[in-house]
């Protein structure tokens, strides 16, 4: 276990397609969040930036970007990238600085303007690049992965396109309540099984989008949190960045081939299922104790999956859980009450960090219409391309 690190303030900006820098977005979160904690961008004595690769170079620095934008002040600086772990990974950096006494207080951003149409590698040649790869040598795009665990998933557990539907229902409830989703619209099943079918069985409103936004946190040590008069702040208990073992016997982006398992006997458990378990033996928790969780539905599918990843039921079950209203806000342990990247789309170095802001207006009980009664602690779970595990868990 570790000494927690306090939240003093998180600030985000919408998401949705504004045709504008990511830098833009990333300073707009992080004013949101320093007016949040009651701090001055003067006040903060380190910024660590998620980097996006989009955004050319000065995405490759997303840290002095974000404090050229904000004022240079002489912070110190720090640019992290992990795919979509990478804020996660800016989350990490952050705490580790706390708790080794190089800063008092840190600033966390991440903001992105993404492409239209679905993600692809960067452009030229690069064939030791698994993620080039996968879209050169397979033509697996995003989505045809995400229709490959689907159909995984109903091979195995005899889960229905009826099932994954009903995952974006609960989802656009959800996130019609977030002042800062993309997509605030209640959808019907039929409207999801009318919707297009982009990578069988998954249809268009199975898949989340690409959007641009931002967001930022404020974290600071605890000391620091009681001298600022934050005396019972929303706390940071655990950041989970595993890596796979060897062998991987399911198939994962992006490496669509699993490994041979004929010389080493396989883990007791999948890469997802490690990166929850980390997070739970550092907070010293067992998902019995979550009031709630926020995971990486970048399909309908995913989000059953991570059902089971997290422990909240057993191999198998994640449909019946979610059939039963467990997963639903007014269940015992809602998941994406934010509206997930359902209602949000992807902003990759954001979205890590946006799950965090949800986490801290739940625990605060700042959540407004989607408020979850009594919710003590609440973990939220990602992965990131290339083997980066991300799961943060707060509590107050």
């Amino acid at each position: 276990m570790t000494d927690d690190v306090a939240v003093l303030g998180a600030g985000m900006h919408p998401w949705g397609k504004w045709g504008r820098s990511f830098v833009e977005y990333g300073a707009a979160a992080a004013r949101a969040a320093l007016t949040d904690a009651g701090l001055q961008w003067r006040d903060i004595g380190s910024i660590v930036g998620a980097d996006t690769v989009r955004g050319g170079y000065p995405g490759y620095v997303a840290g002095a970007t974000f404090a050229k934008a904000l004022g240079w002040q002489g912070a110190r600086v720090t640019s992290v990238y992990a795919a979509c772990a990478s804020g996660a990974q800016a989350i990490n950096a952050a705490r580790a600085q706390i708790l080794s006494g190089l800063a008092d207080v840190v600033l966390v951003v991440g903001a992105d303007a993404a492409p239209k149409g679905f993600f692809r590698p960067a452009g030229g040649d690069r064939p030791d690049d698994p993620d080039w790869l996968r879209f050169r040598v397979l033509g697996a795009t995003n989505p045809t992965y995400f229709g490959l665990y689907a159909r995984r998933r109903m091979a195995l557990h005899g889960e229905t396109p009826e099932d994954f539907a009903q995952v974006k229902v609960k989802n656009a409830a959800q996130g019609a309540l977030n002042p800062y989703a993309r997509y605030r619209k209640p959808v019907t099943a039929e409207e999801v099984a009318a919707s297009a079918v982009v990578a069988d069985p998954l249809r268009l409103l199975d898949i989340c989008a690409t959007s641009d936004g931002g967001a930022a946190l404020v974290l600071a040590g605890m000391d620091f949190a009681r001298r600022h008069g934050a005396a019972n702040p929303v706390r940071i208990r655990a950041v989970s960045t595993v890596t796979p073992r060897y062998p991987n016997t399911v198939l994962d982006l992006p490496d669509i081939a699993t490994d041979s398992a004929v010389a080493v006997r396989p883990a007791a458990g999948t890469f997802r299922e490690s990166i929850a378990r980390a997070a739970y033996e550092e907070a010293g928790i067992g998902p019995a104790d979550l009031s709630f969780a926020e995971v990486y539905d970048l399909s309908t599918a995913l989000e059953l999956q991570w059902y089971e990843d997290l422990g909240l039921c057993a191999e198998g079950e994640a449909a019946k859980l979610l059939r039963e209203g467990t997963t639903a806000l007014g269940g015992r342990v809602p998941v994406n009450a934010s509206g997930g990247l359902a209602s949000f789309g992807e902003a990759v170095p954001a979205q890590a960090i946006a799950q965090v802001c949800e986490l801290t207006w739940q625990l605060r009980g700042d959540a407004g219409d989607r408020q979850i009664d009594g919710a003590r602690v609440g973990i939220a779970a990602n992965q990131g391309l290339f083997g980066h595990g991300s799961a943060v868990v707060a509590m107050r």
